[in-house]
């Protein structure tokens, strides 16, 4: 991550040249270097060479997609990706997040507020880094177990009922700031808060998409909505003893449920 004398570097993946520019005129005044691109493939090219602290990446683009685009990165190297989207659809956003975003926005959009989302989610991953290299009280190294549920705070794993899950940096920061309160209903502008260093209700779209993408990848049972309060982590029941064993002279493996 850029330290004191190391610009942030950004990757900006956007077809329409006018919005490039803007763009990157606006986070060369930050004093970010930035670099862009134009279609799909030059932007994992750009992504692979310059190995960015942040991605803002399309959604429509020439060549590959923006969801493939952002398939490829996270696969090479994880990395912070800010999605633009044209259309108000909560699909299109829960089909991004679940291919590794974090963060996405609708065009059209406020230069300021591009600004504002890039900054937290630089933020989040300082700090994300800097809890793994210096542990605290609450020690990272120890795995935490609820129910079928482990979460690897320090290699930032998760298994429910033994089969991994893949979740992206936002979805694991969600799920554990979940599961340090189990059963314990946290409002929207409390998740806001602690994982995406929002100081207003103004992202409460964002908390909702990325729960649809926890249940879809962790099962629907896990995350119980209080309507109009929050959310809150269902305590999962242990698997009971024999569950999934083969009955006498039963042939073939079986898989575990889903």
């Amino acid at each position: 991550m850029p330290g004191a004398t190391t610009p942030t570097r950004v990757v900006v993946i956007e077809d329409e040249p006018t919005i490039t520019s803007a763009i990157a005129d606006r986070l060369t005044a930050e004093g970010w270097e930035v670099s862009t691109a134009l279609d799909g493939p030059s932007g994992v090219a750009t992504v692979q060479r310059v190995q960015p602290d942040v991605v803002v990446l399309d959604v429509m683009l020439p060549g590959i997609d923006g969801l493939e685009v952002c398939r490829r990165i996270q696969a090479d190297s994880p990395v912070a990706v800010l999605m633009l989207t044209a259309r108000d659809d909560e699909t299109d956003m829960l089909i991004g997040l679940g291919v590794g975003a974090d963060d996405y926005m609708t065009k059209p959009f406020s230069m300021r507020e591009l600004v504002a989302r890039l900054k937290v989610l630089l933020r989040r991953v300082r700090r994300t880094e800097q809890a793994a290299a210096a542990p605290g009280p609450a020690d990272p190294q120890v795995a935490l177990e609820i129910g079928d549920l482990v979460i690897d705070r320090a290699g930032r794993r998760v298994m429910r009922a033994g089969v991994p899950a893949h979740l992206t940096p936002t979805e694991f920061d969600l799920l554990l700031c979940l599961a340090t309160s189990p059963g314990t209903v946290l409002t929207r502008e409390h998740l806001l808060a602690d994982v995406w260093d929002w100081v207003d209700a103004t992202g409460t779209r964002t908390v909702d998409s990325h729960v649809k993408a926890l249940r879809r990848k962790l099962g629907s049972d896990l995350v119980r909505t209080v309507h109009g309060v929050g959310y809150a982590l269902e305590i999962p029941a242990e698997p009971e003893d024999g569950l999934g064993e083969e009955a006498p002279g039963a042939g073939g493996a079986t898989g575990p449920g889903v």
